[in-house]
């Protein structure tokens, strides 16, 4: 069985079982451990993986991470673990303390059905306050396959995967720009595009009367790359 298929047989267990799953424990049986093994490591070697890893910066309060992936007596992913009902937003901070107290560059929040992966662009060993990636195994994807596809043992690379990272990062970001301005045209965007093409005053009621014609236009550029897309596919059916 490939990856590909794991991933699918995993996805589809959680819709048969998650109801009867009640506790956190059961959540790691059913869902958590088979995804740590279609990954590729080995659950029951702990030279790979080791449950309750001490991630107790200051030693006193016997803090420690549900799993970390092991690489040379060195952790490299850290995987905190939820309930299947839990709402990860509610716990993101203590992966952000184990995160610190570890020298894994990469830290894992799940409850089984959602995977948050994050790191440190931001600041060296600091994680991250938003997830790089976000995979959800109810509604499983190419995409969510791919992103899984890099931490698995036999193709994981720190490197490529930091990279990958950072440009995922920010091309989520410029494309929440490009959505809200699709949706509503900032002040700056209409006059942004105004520096080209109108050579008067850019005053508030010159950039309310072209915010119409901007959010047309640029509504008119998405749909004519799509369909170029489109036809792109279909001259070679």
């Amino acid at each position: 069985m490939d990856f590909k298929d794991s991933i699918q047989q995993l996805s589809e267990r959680i819709a048969k079982q998650q109801d009867a799953i009640v506790t956190e424990e059961g959540t790691k049986n059913a869902f958590i451990m088979p995804m740590i093994a279609a990954l590729g490591y080995d659950i029951f070697n702990p030279f790979e993986v080791v449950p309750e890893l001490d991630c107790d910066l200051i030693k006193k309060k016997g803090e420690k991470i549900d799993y970390a992936i092991m690489k040379e007596e060195n952790p490299i992913l850290l995987i905190e673990c939820k309930h299947c009902k839990q709402d990860l937003n509610l716990h993101d901070t203590q992966l952000q303390k184990y995160f610190v107290a570890s020298k894994a560059r990469f830290g894992v929040l799940t409850n089984g059905i959602e995977y948050r992966f994050y790191t440190d662009l931001e600041k060296d060993n600091i994680m991250d306050l938003e997830p790089f990636v976000e995979v959800n195994l109810e509604n499983i994807n190419e995409s969510g396959i791919k992103a899984l596809m890099k931490f698995r043992k036999e193709t994981f690379d720190k490197s490529n995967i930091y990279k990958a990272a950072e440009e995922l990062k920010y091309s989520t970001l410029i494309k929440k720009v490009f959505e809200d301005e699709f949706d509503t045209p900032s002040d700056e965007f209409v006059r942004f595009v105004l520096n080209d093409i109108y050579t008067g005053k850019k005053n508030k009621n010159m950039v309310e009367k072209f915010k119409p014609m901007v959010r047309k236009a640029f509504s008119a550029f998405i749909n004519d790359i799509v369909n170029q897309k489109l036809n792109e596919v279909f001259d070679t059916m």
